[in-house]
């Protein structure tokens, strides 16, 4: 279970400030700890640590970041279990989930800790012309500066890893603030942090309310602010954040196109559309929210999918046979209801579930809706996924850019000529062949066009946003 009380991390140390801060078990509603919560007192003290500690990271040499982030990944192991339940509990996440993310926490350190020895520099060839005879140029990584983190409720552990873990890498300080909904498992990543020989300063992880954290935008000692979230709020952050960097991962509405030449993998489709709809109950920006299904196949699929989808197993996410746990929140769980009967009123048919009590939201499919609907055009987040056909696969291709997101998208097609003109023409960050939008490897190039955000992570380009090159240019004789 959960320790009674969670400290936060001022540079470096657990500090128990207040018990201010409730945390629930998402399926029983009841408080399962509680938690300090900082105030701007503390926040703006975080930060000069962080301004403090940035000469004594640059002089903390790669090997020994990298001995920090191997370190974690020891103590991650050997916290496994721990993690995962305070991630079920605090997320409302099955714990198949939970284990899952955990072990992707510990995948996003390792490549960490190999990334943090081969940040490299390059010789520039200057002799371009006869007036640079003599003169040659090298160029290196540096680090950027204290940068801003603020991380979501629906993966606490990974997208938290996703900027702690290049953080480290690349030496540069940081101040996390993590969901006030999940900010548990945060907070154990701090208790090993602070086992390690980091230079004080170099980390603090802090929740706050959001109306009590302004600083971690506006601040100019900051010089990058990453956020993880929804658009409404990423993009006002942005406007408030001035000079810094901003890196945004915000939200999508991810599709999967089924071409007709799937007839004989129906049952692997089906399977994988039905996980990347329906798993962590679709809090999942890349979760796939919207089927396009080729005319030839429509009517096989939509029958294995509708059985599919009504066998999965809803309720107490501590039970390894729960696939479907409860949303964050009840008012979550009635703002999606509310896009369903909407959607429902202007024709749409719920063709699976469709129950919604409390925080309980059934898996549901619907076909018919139509696209000028919320649940069509904006992030459902949450277990509910729309079906459709087309005829043509530019057709296809055109209703997947008929969104203001652009995340992922995912492509079934045996066909090469398919596969390139889905990477060529959807207007997606990543195109995933023969698998869901929701696939993800935590050192591959993760984020967005148009709404769904600004920049990469994944951690090597994660440290080229949070490092700046320096050039030096030497003559050879003069």
């Amino acid at each position: 279970m959960l320790n009674q009380t969670y400290p936060y991390y001022l540079a470096n140390e657990a500090v128990a400030a207040n018990t201010d801060l409730e945390v629930t078990d998402k399926f029983s509603g009841e408080v399962a700890t509680r938690v300090a919560m900082a105030d701007a007192a503390a926040i703006d003290k975080a930060i000069g640590f962080a301004v403090d500690a940035l000469p004594a990271l640059r002089a903390f040499p790669p090997f020994k970041r990298q001995a920090v982030l191997e370190h974690c990944v020891k103590r991650f192991r050997e916290r496994y279990d721990e993690l995962a339940l305070a991630l079920c509990i605090e997320a409302g996440k099955p714990i198949n989930d939970s284990k899952g993310e955990v072990t992707r926490l510990i995948d996003t350190f390792k490549v960490a800790a190999e990334e943090a020895v081969r940040i490299d520099g390059e010789i520039v060839n200057l002799e371009i012309s006869p007036r640079a005879k003599g003169y040659h140029g090298y160029v290196k990584r540096v680090p950027i500066g204290p940068c801003s983190f603020i991380s979501p409720f629906n993966f606490p552990l990974n997208l938290t890893a996703h900027k702690v873990a290049p953080a480290i890498a690349a030496g540069v300080p940081f101040v996390l603030k993590p969901a006030s909904r999940t900010p548990v498992g945060a907070l154990i990543m701090g208790e090993i942090l602070a086992e390690t020989d980091l230079p004080k300063g170099a980390f603090s992880i802090l929740p706050a309310h959001r109306d009590g954290a302004d600083l971690f935008t506006t601040d100019e000692r900051f010089k990058l602010l990453s956020f993880t979230g929804s658009p409404a709020v990423g993009w006002e952050l942005k406007k408030k954040a001035g000079k810094k960097k901003v890196i945004l991962e915000l939200g999508g509405n991810a599709a999967a196109i089924v071409d007709g030449d799937q007839g004989g993998k129906l049952d692997y489709v089906v399977d994988r559309l039905a996980f990347g709809a329906f798993y962590q109950s679709g809090q999942s920006c890349i979760g796939v929210q919207r089927i396009l299904v080729h005319a030839s196949l429509y009517d096989a699929l939509r029958e294995k999918l509708i059985a599919k989808t009504k066998s999965l197993v809803m309720g107490d996410p501590k039970d390894e046979k729960t696939f479907v746990g409860p949303m964050i929140s009840e008012s979550e769980s009635k703002r999606l209801a509310g896009w369903m009967e909407s959607a429902v009123q202007a024709g749409a048919q719920i063709i699976a579930g469709g129950k919604v009590e409390g925080a309980m939201f059934e898996a549901t499919l619907l076909e018919g809706v139509k696209r000028d609907t919320d649940l069509y055009r904006k992030e459902a987040f949450g277990p509910v996924a729309t079906l459709e056909r087309f005829a043509d696969f530019d057709e296809a291709l055109a209703a997947v850019n008929d969104s203001d997101f652009g995340l992922q998208a995912g492509v079934f097609t045996d066909s090469l000529a398919h596969a390139h003109r889905a990477w060529d023409e959807l207007q997606v960050g990543g195109v995933v062949i023969n698998d869901v939008p929701s696939f993800r490897v935590d050192n591959m190039p993760y984020g967005g066009v148009k709404e769904s955000g600004l920049g990469r992570e994944g951690v090597r380009y994660a440290i080229e946003d949070m490092t700046e090159l320096r050039l030096m240019v030497m003559r050879e004789t003069w």
